[in-house]
């Protein structure tokens, strides 16, 4: 990875959909650069950009990426920059298949779920 790459991730303290941004860069590029954490909230000119916007990543070239938190989004902003991990985002994008009649905890009655049974279809 040349030395020039680097990622800006302009936050706040307390802000879930930041952390929710984090998660995903991590599953879906751990190759990329770590993001530097810029805190807006220090700064006036920096609320007054970013206040309302947050999360937003961006690049080394000052390419942002606003509502990274969005999984679609973040992929091909990820892509476009050759940090995107493709088999975790193949992964990401299948749908998990469960089989609801045998939740742990469970009992199906008339095709309703209830809590409490033995997660056995009666």
């Amino acid at each position: 990875m040349n030395s020039e790459a680097h990622l800006t991730l302009y936050t706040t303290l307390g802000c879930h959909l930041c952390e929710e941004l984090e998660a995903w860069l991590a599953r879906l590029a751990p190759e990329a650069p770590a993001p530097v954490r810029v805190e807006i909230s220090d700064d006036a000119v920096l609320l007054a950009r970013y206040g309302e916007r947050i999360p937003v990543l961006e690049d080394a070239a000052g390419q942002a990426l606003e509502r990274g938190f969005e999984p679609e989004r973040l992929a091909d902003w990820l892509a476009a920059r050759g940090w995107l991990d493709h088999e975790a985002w193949r992964q990401v994008q299948q749908p998990a298949v469960v089989d609801e009649r045998h939740v742990e905890g469970a009992v199906m009655r008339n095709g309703r779920r209830f809590l409490g049974g033995s997660g056995v279809e009666e």
